[in-house]
C-alpha cells in the first residue's frame, strides 16, 4: 500500500514537471521567434522590443520562481541556494530594471539579454522535457544543453548588467519603489542603492555560478553519450 502510495506520488510529480517544463519551452521559444521577427523580419527599433516581448518575458521569467520551490522542497536534485540566486537575480532585472522603467527598456542590453535568455531556456527545458518523457536524451541535445552556457551566460550577465545600469537614472529621479522617512513604520529604503549593491555583490558571484555550470557540465558529459542523466529537471 505504502509503495503503490509512493509510485502515484512519483507518476504525479513527473506529470507535473513535465507540464512546467513543456510550458518554460514553449514560452521561451514564443519569445524567442517574436524577438527574431521583430529585428530580423520588420525591421522594428530596440524602443519597441519590449512591448512587444514585455508581458511574455515577465510572465515566464516569474513563472520559474517555482523552480526555487522545486529545490528547496526536493522535488528536483538541484542547488537550492544556485537556483535560487540565478532566478531571483534575473527576476529583480527583469522586473525591476526592465519592466519597471522606461529607460531599463532602451538598454542596449535589452536585446542581448532576451537573446541569451531565450535560447539558453529553449534548449535546457527542451533537455528536462526529453529526460522526463524519452527513455534516453538525444546525445546533441545533451551537449547543446550542457555548453550553450559558455557564450550565452557572460554575454546574457553582461546585457543584464546594461540594464540595471540604464534603469537607474529613472530609479534615482523618481524614488521608484523606495520608502523614504518620515512614515508609520519607521523605515527607509532605496531601491537605487538596492540595485546597485545587487549588481556589485553578483559580480564576484558570477564566477562562482560560471563555474558550477563547468562542474555540472563535466560531470554529465563525462558519462558518455546516450546515456546521459539529468543532474536536475526543474
Amino acid at each position: 500500500m505504502a509503495q503503490d502510495k509512493k509510485d502515484k506520488q512519483s507518476i504525479v510529480l513527473q506529470v507535473y514537471l513535465s507540464l512546467y517544463n513543456t510550458t518554460q519551452f514553449i514560452g521561451w521559444t514564443y519569445i524567442f521567434v517574436q524577438f527574431m521577427q521583430h529585428f530580423f523580419v520588420h525591421g522594428e527599433p530596440l524602443d519597441t522590443l519590449w512591448s512587444r516581448i514585455g508581458q511574455a518575458t515577465f510572465f515566464f521569467q516569474m513563472l520559474a520562481v517555482l523552480e526555487v520551490i522545486h529545490a528547496a522542497t526536493g522535488i528536483v536534485p538541484s542547488n537550492a541556494l544556485m537556483t535560487f540566486l540565478q532566478v531571483f537575480g534575473r527576476s529583480m532585472i527583469v522586473a525591476g530594471a526592465i519592466e519597471g522603467t522606461p529607460t531599463g527598456q532602451l538598454s542596449p542590453g535589452l536585446p542581448l539579454a532576451v537573446f541569451c535568455w531565450s535560447l539558453t531556456e529553449i534548449f535546457r527545458y527542451s533537455y528536462y522535457v526529453a529526460h522526463l518523457l524519452l527513455p534516453s536524451v538525444p546525445s546533441l541535445l545533451v551537449w547543446i544543453r550542457y555548453t550553450i552556457f559558455i557564450p550565452m551566460y557572460p554575454c546574457g550577465f553582461l546585457g543584464e548588467l546594461l540594464c540595471s545600469y540604464w534603469a537607474q537614472s529613472y530609479i534615482r529621479e523618481t524614488g521608484k519603489w523606495s520608502v523614504e522617512l518620515p512614515n508609520r513604520f519607521n523605515f527607509s529604503f532605496s531601491f537605487f542603492y538596492f540595485m546597485w549593491i545587487m549588481a556589485i555583490c553578483y559580480m564576484p558571484l558570477f564566477p562562482q555560478m560560471y563555474l558550477h555550470m563547468f562542474a555540472q557540465r563535466r560531470k554529465v558529459l563525462g558519462r558518455g553519450a546516450g546515456q546521459q542523466k539529468a543532474t536536475k529537471t526543474h
